[in-house]
């Protein structure tokens, strides 16, 4: 008995840079209903990507792989106008790697029986997890590509990294990758991002845009009964570069105010001044189930009636809208 070959797709999603268009984490949502008319096989990949196991698919649609991507796409772009940039083989991994060669609007098809020849040319940096000190070790003893990292003896390559991180490069080197395409895994991270109608100078609008994002990072983790350990704040400017700070949270937590705290912070640290902002992204990541985490008792009376607060807000948003109350700070 054979077993059917699988068909996974990863797709990296490029938003059109509309300001006046429904926030990203919003349409991401709405993008993961509309691919599961394709397959309910996905596995959401936040904030810009998606993978699909079309494995199911291709008898009811009764198309070729490369063709079910590409009636994915279509519909992200009828439906919505996103581009997409996508990557179609036989694992996660092979499957990531290719959408990471496809320009916007392309799409890179490794089919099973020319994978090791597209794979082993590659530079040994292409595989997900090479840092630059395992590629540096690898390169001293003329390791650059990934064929001569499969075609290592195993015992030599665990002299040089170690035998766990010998045996997974190895596997990986040779295109495996056994994990599924798992729809109910939990998203790794949160994001909220705002991209500003023009350059920003004002260090007033910029504190006030920091502190919603954190508000809605803070709405969105509680409506999914999640904390977090860590906040990330991105800054991008109008020249197309980027600054990027993390703080760890003194305690993983979904409190709007202390997230904004951590974000306000990070903020205040990047030092500003007269640059030229166009967009900022926060993230909350190290999530952890709101009844498994740790919290630390507060003897501050003003801590629980913030918190019974936040939670009426909560309720309210729910019933009446997410407009229906707002921090003071964000009022008009």
């Amino acid at each position: 008995m054979t077993t059917r070959q699988r068909h996974i797709a990863h797709l990296y999603l490029h938003f059109p840079h509309d300001p006046h268009a429904a926030p990203v984490e919003d349409q991401y949502r709405d993008i993961i209903e509309l691919v599961s008319g394709i397959t309910p096989h996905i596995q959401a990949a936040p904030p810009d990507a998606v993978q699909l196991d079309l494995t199911s698919a291709l008898r009811y649609f009764d198309l070729s792989p490369y063709d079910v991507v590409q009636l994915a796409k279509l519909r992200l772009k009828a439906f919505y106008g996103i581009d997409s940039s996508a990557g179609l083989a036989g694992n996660r991994m092979l499957a990531v790697m290719a959408a990471d060669t496809s320009a916007p609007g392309e799409t890179t098809w490794v089919p099973a029986e020319r994978a090791a020849g597209w794979l082993y040319p590659r530079p040994v940096t292409a595989l997900p997890g090479i840092g630059r000190t395992t590629a540096a070790t690898l390169g001293r003893y003329g390791l650059h590509t990934i064929g001569q990292v499969a075609d290592m003896p195993p015992a030599t390559l665990q002299r040089l990294l170690g035998v766990d991180q010998a045996r997974l490069l190895t596997e990986r080197a040779r295109g495996h990758d056994p994990r599924p395409v798992t729809p109910m895994e939990p998203v790794a991270h949160l994001t909220a991002d705002h991209v500003l109608d023009r350059d920003c100078l004002d260090p007033a609008q910029r504190h006030r845009v920091v502190l919603g994002l954190a508000d809605r990072i803070g709405q969105r983790l509680r409506g999914e009964s999640r904390v977090a350990g860590r906040v990330t704040l991105t800054v991008r400017y109008a020249d197309r570069s980027s600054t990027t700070r993390t703080r760890a949270l003194p305690e993983p937590t979904n409190h709007s105010p202390a997230l904004a705290v951590a974000a306000l912070g990070l903020l205040a640290a990047l030092g500003l001044q007269r640059a030229r902002v166009r967009a900022f992204v926060i993230r909350a990541d190290d999530l952890w189930s709101a009844n498994s985490a740790y919290r630390q008792l507060s003897l501050d009376p003003g801590d629980a009636r913030a918190r019974a607060a936040e939670a009426a807000a909560d309720r309210a948003r729910r019933r009446f809208g997410p407009d229906a109350v707002r921090p003071a700070a964000l009022a008009n």
